[in-house]
């Protein structure tokens, strides 16, 4: 369940050609796990962001949590246990 605000326990960075992408985030949804999404290709910013903590690549999905850890391609197992749910 993605939301807008800043609330959001965390933020998925992906792309819409991603098949990782949507498997996270359709687990994401299934939990009750509310995320922010970002399309890194339609926001340079995110896209630049995602590149520094991924030694200058842009891998999707990229997850940045509320305490400004980040993990690259996750499974829903280290989402929950990085939230501690």
């Amino acid at each position: 369940m993605t939301t807008s605000e800043n609330k959001a326990a965390l933020t998925v960075y992906s792309t819409t050609w991603c098949g990782y992408c949507r498997r996270l985030k359709t687990q994401l949804d299934e939990a009750g796990i509310e995320y922010k999404e970002i399309d890194i290709e339609k926001d340079p910013a995110s896209a630049e962001f995602v590149g520094s903590v991924n030694g200058g690549n842009h891998i999707v999905p990229t997850v940045l949590f509320a305490d400004g850890t980040t993990a690259t391609n996750p499974s829903l197992a280290a989402v929950k246990s990085a939230l501690s749910l």
